[in-house]
């Protein structure tokens, strides 16, 4: 990132206030308090050697999940439940701020609503954001807001402090200019993805964190879920979903199934393949619609989920995001690396929570440790 020493370490200590449940910000409250969906079937649990995989991994591995400071580890392969692992006085039930990992849910969202035909990813998202009508903005789409190469304007403190301290963060991030072209540059732009929150409500009709509830935590059994909401109700589509090690399993395993829970198909196949398949921008190798990928090329902030020091615009490594992973891994990432991982091709899903820190330090775990349940716990 830029090195601005005295503003960004208060742009961190910021981040942390305003990102709290506390008296001074009521973000951080369910958006919508609806009532909560009925429990899903319990997890089919296994042993680890059932499902070809390797016991004694799995537990170096969420050894090193205790010591880099988790609360949370768990391993599904083929949809049933081969290990978990709770730290911290953590149980089951706990439920924590999984960070942008909310981007991820944000991004189904849109798919969700892209295939009610209630929006296409190439319509001008001032379709919905009428202040963008005849500015510059209204050359950005919602497949550029999705890809993150949007254009709108970033500076560390306008999406750290400015954002943050704003009552109405959906108002605030329309304000903002257009800074670039879109697809000229790649960032990872908060206030550009709350803008998705207009899109959302405006182009289904209905409020975000209902529709999230409604047409994906409850089919899905995602029953501890919630969508938290700005100081003036909008959903928090950037950061902010509240859930649990299972829950967030529960999402990573309809992505893994292509979208499908139960019979049901909840977003469509060609939508997750679209999200997650293949770069969304030849600007970033490593990103999707909101998904981190490991897809080989230009890698761009990789840490920009996970850590705030990474946040800014670096100049591109060539690679993966975790060298000598498979390619067709992917995250659902977010600060203090909380992470869901995908791997269609072992069909193993791993979810890890952990404590919030904005500035990670060493123990830690995240894309790269997670990824050993794939390149050294699966024996078959």
């Amino acid at each position: 990132m830029n090195r601005l020493p005295g503003l960004a370490l208060t742009a961190v200590l910021g981040f942390t206030a305003a990102c709290s449940a506390g008296a001074a910000d009521k973000a951080g409250v369910p958006a919508d308090p609806s009532p909560r969906a009925p429990g899903a079937p319990a997890w089919e649990k296994v042993a680890p050697s059932a499902a070809g995989l390797d016991a004694a991994e799995l537990e170096r591995i969420a050894a090193r999940a205790k010591t880099g400071k988790s609360n949370c580890l768990a391993v599904l392969r083929d949809g049933k439940l081969a290990g978990e692992w709770y730290f911290g006085g953590t149980e089951a039930t706990t439920t924590q701020n999984v960070w942008s990992a909310t981007k991820s849910i944000t991004s189904v969202l849109v798919g969700i609503a892209q295939d009610d035909g209630a929006l296409r990813v190439d319509d001008s998202a001032s379709k919905w954001i009428e202040e963008w009508k005849g500015t510059p903005a209204e050359a950005v789409t919602v497949r550029d807001l999705l890809s993150n190469d949007s254009g709108r304007e970033w500076a560390f403190t306008t999406d750290y402090r400015r954002l943050l301290a704003a009552q109405d963060r959906t108002k605030f991030a329309i304000g903002l200019k257009q800074q670039h072209k879109p697809g000229e540059i790649w960032v990872y732009n908060n206030s550009a993805i709350q803008t998705l929150q207009r899109v959302l409500q405006k182009s289904t009709g209905r409020d975000v964190a209902r529709f999230a509830e409604e047409r994906l935590f409850r089919p899905l059994g995602m029953n501890r879920t919630t969508m938290t909401a700005d100081r003036t109700g909008n959903a928090q589509t950037f950061m902010g979903v509240n859930s649990t090690c299972h829950d967030m399993a529960r999402f990573g395993q309809m992505m893994l199934d292509k979208g499908r829970v139960r019979g049901r198909q909840v977003v469509s196949a060609a939508y997750v393949k679209a999200a997650t398949g293949k770069p969304s921008t030849k600007l970033n190798a490593a990103y999707g619609y909101l998904w981190w990928l490991n897809r080989p090329g230009p890698v761009l902030s990789p840490r920009a989920a996970t850590d705030l020091g990474g946040a800014g615009r670096p100049a591109a490594t060539r690679g993966r995001l975790v060298p000598g992973a498979p390619p067709q891994l992917y995250w659902a990432l977010g600060l203090g690396n909380q992470l869901v991982q995908v791997d269609p091709e072992t069909r193993t899903v791993v979810v890890r929570l952990g404590k919030m820190e904005p500035r990670p330090k060493p123990p830690t775990f995240g894309p790269a440790e997670a990824a050993e349940v794939v390149t050294k716990a699966v024996t078959r």
